[in-house]
């Protein structure tokens, strides 16, 4: 119960910061699908640039296998989203993955804008995937601002020293991380499954 008595507790002590990264995560996640929407060549260009380093091959080499495949999107979005945007900046920098974060959530809101039939019908059981997904990172982006205001103002976690803010902040993190992977595999499961049997269906339906 401890495993998810304690993020509990930390969301509630910084409620404010948890809805305010909310607002800020789907926000910029909404913006990145107006500006495809409103500008098409931008969603043409996000697009063409994950089919010029491989990303798109690589899930269709995938569609055979649903299980690979959600490990697969499941280490993508450890490695290359929790851990590479989010987390390892934040331990260098206070906030940095919170601005990388940023980045990524505009591109994700270009990358699955309805501009046809085939993506306004693929983007039905996908919303449920960028929502789990979306979560986990607010999480994870909740333990980066903790760290963060830790590592910078070590009297606000009662801690003496930025050293021992930091260390507590790190403590943070782990805790939250815990209910941020129990969602990413959730995640990764589902968004496997449904691009595979559900969005075929809804498309050619």
């Amino acid at each position: 119960m401890r495993v998810l008595r304690t993020p509990l507790q930390i969301i509630r002590s910084d409620l404010r910061a948890y809805l305010a990264l909310n607002a800020v995560a789907y926000g910029l996640l909404l913006l990145g699908m107006a500006l495809g929407l409103l500008f098409p060549e931008l969603n043409a260009a996000t697009t063409g640039a994950m089919d010029d380093n491989g990303d798109t091959d690589l899930v269709v080499s995938l569609l055979s296998s649903p299980w690979l495949f959600a490990a697969t999107i499941f280490a993508v979005n450890i490695g290359r989203i929790a851990l590479a945007s989010i987390l390892l900046p934040s331990l260098v920098v206070p906030f940095l993955g919170i601005g990388i974060f940023a980045v990524f959530a505009v591109r994700t809101g270009m990358v699955i804008t309805p501009v046809d039939h085939a993506t306004s019908m693929a983007l039905i059981p996908h919303s449920l995937t960028v929502v789990i997904e979306f979560q986990a990172y607010v999480l994870l982006l909740l333990g980066a601002f903790i760290l963060g205001r830790s590592w910078l103002r070590p009297a606000t976690i009662s801690a003496a020293t930025r050293r021992q803010g930091y260390v507590r902040g790190l403590r943070s993190i782990g805790w939250l991380a815990l209910p941020a992977l129990a969602l990413l595999v959730i995640g990764a499961i589902y968004e496997s499954f449904s691009l595979i049997y559900l969005v075929p269906r809804l498309v050619l339906g």
